[in-house]
């Protein structure tokens, strides 16, 4: 998939979500992640035990993947999988990453006298500088929404082996910035329909879980 039609992907997951984190609003705040599995988890093998392994770049910042770790560790609960105990081979290993990414896009450009643009903004200013209709381009940079593009990586290896047995993603969006409690909820996400695994993506709703009392 090339990064232009990813972007573009993204940004309609995040005008769906956008629109899901305003309707819940009045009541529990659902984000609507866009999920994708792949792998071949075997049929009879039942979830087991579990280790994280970072990887080589989350090494240098063990809070930041620790608070990772932490948030995928729900998912795979509730997917049936369990740590291992110290000092115990655990029967697969799993890697999770996290990236965010930060647009602004104006949405009512792309009438007449204005071709669309996701990114930037137009202004008065000589031909060439900010726009390409010349010196009369109205300003126009209130208008941008904030977009904040997130997604969430989990995958399984065999920890004997090392095959990869089951790789999920879910990726999200909206006008905040998010935190723990959205990543925790995409990883929810990503793990929900374990072991499906047809490499379809589909919606999965889930809820935020309230922010622990200060």
């Amino acid at each position: 998939m090339s990064l232009l039609r990813h972007t573009h992907r993204l940004l309609g997951v995040a005008a769906l979500a956008g629109a899901s984190l305003l309707a819940g609003c009045a009541g529990v705040r659902t984000v609507d992640a866009s999920v994708a599995a792949h792998g071949a988890w075997p049929s009879d093998a039942p979830p087991g035990t579990y280790a994280f392994e970072p990887l080589p770049a989350q090494q240098s910042d063990r809070q930041q993947a620790q608070a990772m770790e932490n948030a995928a560790a729900r998912a795979l609960a509730a997917a049936g999988f369990r740590p291992a105990s110290e000092g115990t081979k655990p029967s697969v290993i799993v890697q999770v990453g996290e990236r965010a990414a930060h647009f602004q896009q104006i949405p009512y450009r792309g009438d007449f006298w204005f071709r669309p643009r996701y990114f930037g903004y137009a202004s008065l200013a000589p031909y060439g500088t900010y726009d390409n209709w010349g010196p009369f381009a109205v300003r126009d940079d209130w208008r941008q929404d904030n977009t904040y593009l997130h997604e969430v990586a989990l995958l399984i290896r065999d920890a004997s082996t090392g095959k990869t047995l089951y790789e999920t993603r879910a990726s999200s969006g909206g006008r905040t910035r998010g935190g723990d409690r959205l990543i925790a909820a995409m990883f929810d996400a990503s793990m929900k329909d374990f072991p499906r695994a047809d490499g379809q993506p589909h919606d999965v709703p889930m809820p935020l879980q309230k922010a622990p009392p200060v």
